[in-house]
């Protein structure tokens, strides 16, 4: 006889498990039937162990009543597919230059193997995934984004094939969601000619959880959250104390698009959201099942 994980693992008595499923009990009649939109990115899309933890998160929220819907991106997929063809990745207050060749890229690295590796682990832990982009079902429609230039007032800054949402058309998500799928939606958007557009995926996963009417919207991070400028976890925020991170150059980066689209999302109808630290085992379950949550909320208030 071979020693499984199982065998080797300390044993958690049976009496802790039910204690710990019973006290999941109030959340999961809250949420029965709502949507969850989980942005999905950063390590926990790039560790095997966390992969699979996301996966078996994900499946335990549908098999238990709520509708999640993954949006994703693939920052560090797309950068190392770049380096292959001797591209750099640049970036501009937090958006990533595009131009022609670096879309088709963004568009093969996302639309196809990150996607479909996330379909696949998804499926393996027992759910039922579909891969979708802007293009399926006409869902995300956009435009070229023209971004401000700090240094010349009143002038903007091309940034080649990145884009703003004009709209999103949810029928598509809705049929899938009503037939027990789990959509995994990547970050593309297309424009009424056909052209593709790199959108970043927190203002993805942001519109798409106000156009759902989310319960929820679950941004992953690797951080513990929003930090103050201390390094301290704010667990958590209102739209008040958000301008004034904005204005003391708190919020910065990567950052600036993640807190803008969930405040967003939190001023047109998302309940709550959060924004978590991906880096943590199960941290899905932790934050939406359970009263110990693992980063910030924000609220429009």
């Amino acid at each position: 006889m071979t020693n499984t994980d199982a065998d080797i693992a300390p044993q958690t008595p049976a009496a802790l498990k039910a204690e710990v499923l019973s006290e999941a009990l109030p959340y999961i009649r809250r949420f029965h039937g709502k949507t969850v939109v989980i942005k999905y990115g950063g390590n926990a899309m790039t560790d095997e162990q966390l992969q699979r933890s996301f996966a078996h998160d994900v499946v335990l929220l549908k098999l238990v009543g709520l509708n999640p819907v993954v949006v994703h991106g693939g920052g560090p997929q797309i950068n190392s597919a770049l380096k292959r063809i001797g591209k750099e990745g640049t970036f501009i207050q937090g958006m990533r230059v595009t131009d022609a060749e670096t879309m088709e890229v963004v568009e093969w690295v996302l639309a196809g193997q990150v996607q479909q590796d996330i379909v696949m682990m998804v499926n393996e832990a027992g759910g039922k995934a579909v891969g979708l982009t802007g293009k399926d079902g006409c869902l995300i429609r956009a435009r070229k984004k023209l971004m401000p230039d700090p240094d010349h007032p009143g002038q903007t800054l091309d940034i080649g094939f990145v884009g703003d949402i004009e709209r999103v058309e949810p029928a598509v998500v809705k049929a899938l969601q009503d037939d027990q799928f789990i959509p995994i939606i990547s970050s593309i958007g297309y424009g009424e000619d056909g052209q593709a557009y790199n959108i970043n995926a927190d203002v993805v996963a942001g519109k798409m959880a106000e156009v759902l009417g989310a319960e929820k919207l679950v941004m992953l991070t690797n951080t513990p959250g929003v930090l103050d400028k201390n390094g301290q976890l704010l667990r958590s925020l209102s739209a008040q104390t958000i301008d004034a991170l904005f204005q003391d150059g708190t919020l910065s980066g990567g950052m600036l698009p993640k807190i803008s689209s969930a405040l967003d999302a939190a001023r047109h109808g998302v309940n709550s959201v959060h924004i978590i630290d991906g880096r943590v085992p199960h941290c899905l379950l932790l934050e939406i099942l359970t009263d110990r949550g693992v980063g910030t909320m924000i609220s429009s208030h």
